[in-house]
């Protein structure tokens, strides 16, 4: 995988084309990351004794390894090499 947990990404692919955000969560299996603030769907959730309401949540899906790539902050594009700390 191009990415870990906790780098920067920008999406260059689907409908958060553009969108930046920090990697949450890799699924090496299936090649997927979870972004921060990308790919939001909504989930219903049953009544239960907490919440005898039910609710609705906003969770962040996955997304596909290939439409995200490293941020750059300096110049403030995605880039495709990661940048050695010395």
């Amino acid at each position: 995988m191009h990415v870990r947990r906790g780098d920067t990404v920008v999406v260059i692919a689907g409908n958060d084309k553009g969108t930046t955000g920090e990697v949450r969560r890799v699924i090496t299996k299936k090649t997927q990351v979870v972004v921060e603030g990308v790919n939001l769907r909504w989930k219903h959730r049953k009544p239960t004794q907490q919440s005898p309401q039910g609710e609705r949540v906003q969770e962040e899906c996955p997304i596909h390894a290939s439409n995200v790539m490293l941020f750059d902050a300096e110049s403030g594009k995605g880039t495709r090499k990661r940048k050695v700390e010395a």
